[in-house]
Order: C-alpha cells, then structure tokens, then sequence
C-alpha cells in the first residue's frame, strides 16, 4: 500500500515480503524489521450512501467495481450505484435485521437472508422499475437466523452460515443441500470463502470463540483456532489464502498463519475497549482495516502490527466493511444507516472505464 510512489518492482517486492511474513511458520519478524515504515494515509470519504431506515448489518460489492448491494435491520436490500449514490433496486424482505447480503460472481443476481432462516437469490436486470421480489428464489433454509452468505466462483452455489451453529453448501438452481459443516458449539457469526487459486476451503466464525476452516468438498474441519477471548464477527482471508484475519468482541483482531497452524499477530491497544465487528484488507496485504463498536475504523500495519491511522465519520458501529475488487476504495457500512465509500485523499483522478465510457473514481495511490 505505502504512498504508492514507488516503481512497480519495488511494489512486486513488498508483496513478496508480506506474502513471506504471512505465510511463513516462523513470522519472519526480519522481513518486518526492514520493511519501509508506511506513510501517513489520508483517507477521505467520497460518496455517503444513504437511503435505510434502521441499522445496515451488511454490504457486498459487486466484481464491476462500482454497484454495492447492502442489507439492514429495516427489512430492506438496496442495490447501490456507488459512483452516483442512486439506488438501482431497492427488495423488501419479508421480516426485519436482514443480516446477510451478497453479490453473485456475474453481477447479475444478489443474495440475502436474516430472520427469516433463508438465504433467497434476486436476478437483477436492467429494468430497475421491475418487481424482484417476483424472481424471488429460496435457496437455503437453516433452523435458525441466517448471518451470511457468499457466492463460490460462480452463480451456482451459495455458501450459508447460521445461527443454528452450522454452514453448508447449497445448488442455487435446485436448492439441494449439497454439503453441511458441523463443528461449531454455538451460532455462526461469519464466513469467507478461500481466494479460489488456494483450494477449496472456507473459515467460519462463532459465538463459541473459535475460527474454524473447513474443505468444501468432505465437509471436514480441518483446522481450528481458539485464542479469542469472545465472539468472532469477522473472518477474512489473506490475499494469498495463507492466512486470515478475525475480528473479535474481545476488542482484538488476530492474524492466523494456515501453513504454521498458529495465530502470528494480534492487532489491539489498551485503548481500545470495545468490540471488532468487521475486517478486510487491502488488496496487497499489508493493510488490515477493522470496524468497532466505537464508530470509529483503525488501520493496521499487518507487518509490523501497528495502527497506522483511525478513521471517523460514523455515528455507531462499523458492522460491515470491504475493500473494493479492484482495491481503490473501501465501503463501510455502520449502525448509523449509512454507507460511506473511503479513498486515499491524495492523487484522486477521474478516469474512464477500460472499454467503456462510464466515469468512476479511480486512486492513482492503489490500495495494492
């Protein structure tokens, strides 16, 4: 990440460093030693989503790198243009705290769920007068509140987490359970899927304090980790699969090595005393960006596990938070209703889309 001024071999190179230090079984703390120290980020929000009515639990963006779906406690799943602010589509889901939303891998359909136990699949189209409650397809059905979802690496199978203490894998078509994962003792507070050149392997987190990963595939748990203190909001995997991040209402976000089978970092200050709810990272690795319940956004140094800067703007808790695909840009979605969609403040250009003529904001300064 840096101030990203730099050649693009030395860039090459810092991702070999992180990369290194992730994945490593022994955490090279060399490799941390002599990285260059980050420059201050001047993180500036450019668009304010706004539009629910009650708290946003969730967002996702969508792989054109400008469309954000989200969902909220008021019942409510808006399909957000980002660039302009419109809504695109606005689905009224049959109860309130719809807590899980996502986009499909082709743009083309979204998936959400909350206190209803289902995970339901809207095809999008580009009528946006058009009733999408009527396409409305029932995937996925839990005992208990859905918390999550995502898509595999393609439109056909959804992966589900609940509160009913499981996750499974499902045919989005046929609805077909395809695969269930039992090894959590309480609910199923988050997922994420493995980036698909690593295997096929997901993480969950619970209420139980532990980050369990799983093969997709025999359903087994394969690894598990239990160092958090409370829940585990968020799991999010390292860029190159090696690794993931948890966020905890321990007050604490961990990294966890998967080829050393042991937790490498701790992100935490005595001064932070309430909870984690969500992470993600940049897309090179070397940033972690964590929500909390005290409205504010800190951004860490994964190498060297400092904080580097803390963001404000929100008026209650961070609860969702992702990087944009391309990484020029990252959306908060928080308690407060709102969703604010972060750049760094320096060198912010308007350009046009490769092979097309929409407008978007694009960072000179990559997140990569």
């Amino acid at each position: 990440v840096r101030q990203e001024t730099g050649k693009e071999g030395e860039r090459a190179g810092e991702k070999e460093h992180i990369s290194a230090a992730a994945a490593s079984g022994a955490y090279s703390l060399k490799v941390a030693e002599k990285a260059e120290a980050l420059g201050e980020l001047n993180m500036k929000t450019r668009r304010t989503l706004k539009g629910h009515g009650n708290k946003v639990l969730c967002m996702d963006w969508c792989k054109d790198k400008r469309r954000i779906v989200s969902s909220s406690q008021d019942g409510k799943v808006i399909v957000w243009d980002a660039f302009t602010t419109n809504k695109e589509h606005a689905v009224t889901m049959p109860t309130t705290w719809v807590m899980a939303c996502a986009y499909a891998p082709s743009g083309c359909a979204i998936a959400c769920g909350g206190l209803d136990n289902k995970c339901s699949v809207y095809p999008l189209s580009l009528d946006k007068d058009e009733n999408l409650a009527a396409k409305k397809k029932s995937v996925a059905m839990h005992t208990n509140y859905l918390s999550g979802c995502t898509f595999t690496n393609s439109d056909m199978q959804i992966l589900t987490s609940s509160g009913d203490g499981t996750s499974a894998l499902w045919d989005v078509e046929s609805g077909q359970l395809l695969q269930s994962f039992h090894g959590h003792s309480a609910d199923v507070l988050t997922l994420d899927l493995a980036p698909s050149e690593t295997g096929n392997t997901f993480v969950s987190g619970g209420s139980d304090k532990k980050a369990n990963v799983w093969d997709l595939r025999s359903g087994q748990n394969v690894q598990s980790f239990d160092t958090h203190d409370s829940d585990i909001n968020c799991v999010k995997y390292y860029p190159s699969g090696d690794a993931f991040a948890s966020a905890s209402d321990d007050s604490t976000c961990r990294l966890f090595d998967l080829r050393a089978d042991r937790e490498v970092s701790i992100y935490s200050k005595d001064s932070i005393m309430f909870g984690a709810a969500s992470v993600d990272f940049s897309l090179s690795g070397r940033l972690l960006f964590a929500g909390y319940n005290d409205y504010t956004i800190n951004v860490w140094d994964v190498l060297k596990g400092t904080r580097v800067a803390i963001l404000f703007g929100h008026e209650n808790r961070v609860s969702s938070l992702r990087v944009s695909p391309d990484g020029t840009a990252f959306c908060s979605g928080s308690w407060d209703n709102t969703l604010r969609v972060r750049q760094e403040g320096r060198g912010v250009v308007r350009e046009l889309k490769q092979g097309g003529t929409t407008p978007y904001l694009k960072n000179i300064f990559l997140f990569n």
